[in-house]
């Protein structure tokens, strides 16, 4: 007879205590997903480079990425 009261008591703060903490889960911030990189080819050797991190050579107009140096002096002596 006491486990009623109790299981009771618990089922009642169940219900009253999980919109609040899907308030607060809701409330706080979620971390950012960033967008995937772009991969580039490299026009010496052939390769994929994570964009971010390929060497840049030319103008605004025309960039040609590079996945090293190595490639980049390889093309500037064509």
């Amino acid at each position: 007879m006491r486990l009623l009261p109790i299981i009771l008591w618990v089922a009642v703060a169940i219900v009253l205590l999980l919109p609040l903490l899907r308030r607060v889960l809701a409330a706080s911030p979620r971390p950012r997903r960033s967008l995937p990189d772009e991969l580039v080819k490299d026009p010496v050797c052939q390769t994929y480079v994570v964009k971010s991190r390929a060497i840049r050579r030319g103008e605004a107009d025309q960039v040609r990425y590079f996945c090293s140096e190595e490639c980049a002096r390889l093309d500037a002596g064509r």
